[in-house]
C-alpha cells in the first residue's frame, strides 16, 4: 500500500482490518476493476481498502465510517498519503448511506463491504438489503466485494450464482460484477 507505508490504526477492537493476505488476494481478484473507478469503502475502519484502491488507480474513494474517532484516523491516513483531495470520508451509517448514496457519478464503482462479521448474524436482512441496493444502483461495469466469515452462507447473497466466492480462512470473499444489460 503506497510503497509499503503503514496506516495509522486506533487499535479499537470494533475495527477489524482485513488481513493483509486477504486484501492482497482481493486486489488480485479485482485488478481489472480498479483503474479509473470510484472506490466505495463501506464500514471503512482504517480505510485501507479505499485508500489502496486509489493507490492502484481508482479515481477517488468514498469511505463510510460511523465512529467519529475512527473516521478522523481515516482522514489523517488520507492526508499522510497525499490523497485527501480524492478521499471523501463520510461519518455515518453504511446502511443509511446505501439508501441515498451521495457524491457519486456514473463512473463504475468498486464497492468494498467488509463489515464486522457479527452484522451477518445480528442484522442479516439489512446486510442483504444493502447488497441488493448496491447491485441495483451501481452503474454497469461496477464490482462489489463482500467479506465475511464462515458463519455467513454466501449462497444467501442476492443473485447468488453471479458471485465468484473464494475462501481465505477464516475469511470468505465474494466478488460480483455488474454487466451491461443485454439487448434482445
Amino acid at each position: 500500500l503506497f510503497r509499503g507505508r503503514k496506516l495509522k490504526y486506533s487499535g479499537d477492537e470494533r475495527t477489524r482490518p482485513m488481513k493483509d493476505r486477504v486484501r492482497e488476494a482481493v486486489f488480485n481478484l479485482v485488478q481489472s476493476d480498479v483503474k479509473g473507478r470510484q472506490a466505495i469503502d463501506l464500514f471503512a475502519g482504517t480505510g485501507a481498502l479505499g485508500l489502496e484502491a486509489m493507490s492502484r488507480g481508482a479515481e477517488r474513494a468514498v469511505l463510510i465510517e460511523r465512529h467519529h474517532p475512527t473516521a478522523a484516523i481515516i482522514r489523517e491516513n488520507a492526508r499522510l498519503l497525499g490523497v485527501e483531495d480524492r478521499a471523501q470520508v463520510v461519518v455515518g451509517d453504511a446502511f443509511a448511506w446505501s439508501r441515498q448514496p451521495r457524491g457519486l457519478t456514473e463512473i463504475p464503482w468498486l464497492v468494498f463491504c467488509s463489515p464486522p462479521y457479527a452484522l451477518y448474524v445480528d442484522r442479516l436482512g439489512e446486510m442483504l438489503d444493502l447488497v441488493t441496493r448496491l447491485q441495483d444502483r451501481a452503474p454497469a461495469g461496477s464490482a462489489l466485494v463482500v467479506e465475511s466469515d464462515k458463519q455467513f452462507d454466501m449462497s444467501l447473497l442476492p443473485q447468488a450464482d453471479a458471485w465468484d466466492v473464494r475462501s481465505y480462512p477464516p475469511a470468505m470473499v465474494g466478488v460480483f460484477r455488474k454487466r451491461e444489460p443485454e439487448i434482445d
